[in-house]
């Protein structure tokens, strides 16, 4: 019984986990194909906030990803909207891929592995492991900001919008399953090292 509740709860916190970090973003993307992207802009800000809500709601808490996340997209979303200028939002990914990468590292400097904190329940790495899956994640991070300034700078906002729901998507989730095949050898399984 007590398995049962536990599983039950390690599944409606995946569920929320992935309404909060997807359910913005499917929003923008429908919003715009039907409607501009001024229109996505307010659906993603309202969706954003809907999310967090959703989330505190349920968990009682708001985790510090989504709030952060959920700020840039509100005072991002916010100035493309006040001041009808695209470029705002479409800065907002290379902002918070930017963010995210120096504060991977600034935590290295100070012996803070922020992605074990994170991640610690769902693997289970030496602390070697997970630094170098930490300075992978930095680097990988610099890169989307620099692609994603590159596409919206000499693309259009059609071929843009794709790049952001698909491209940025797809590029994460085949870097993250490259990087936990690299990384097997760091695994500790049991206690004990795989090594």
């Amino acid at each position: 019984m007590d398995d049962s509740n536990n599983t039950d709860s390690i599944d409606k916190t995946h569920r929320l986990k992935l309404f909060t970090e997807y359910g913005p973003l499917v929003v923008f993307f429908v919003s715009y194909w039907l409607a501009g992207l001024y229109v996505a802009t307010g659906a993603i800000v309202v969706a954003t906030i809907v999310v967090l809500a959703v989330s505190y709601v349920m968990e009682k808490k708001i985790p510090i990803l989504p709030l952060f996340t959920g700020g840039i997209i509100l005072v991002f979303g916010g100035l493309t909207l006040w001041l009808k200028d695209e470029t705002f939002i479409k800065m907002k990914p290379t902002i918070i891929q930017l963010a995210f990468g120096v504060v991977l590292l600034a935590g290295l400097k100070f012996n803070l592995i922020f992605l074990q904190k994170l991640l610690g329940k769902a693997i289970n790495l030496q602390e070697h492991g997970w630094k170098l899956l930490t300075i992978r994640i930095s680097i990988f991070f610099f890169f989307l900001a620099g692609l994603n300034e590159l596409v919206w700078r000499t693309q259009s906002t059609d071929f843009w919008v794709n790049f952001k729901v698909f491209g940025i998507t797809g590029l994460t989730i085949v870097f993250l399953v490259f990087q936990m095949q690299s990384l097997k050898r760091y695994l500790v399984l049991d206690g004990n090292s795989s090594n």
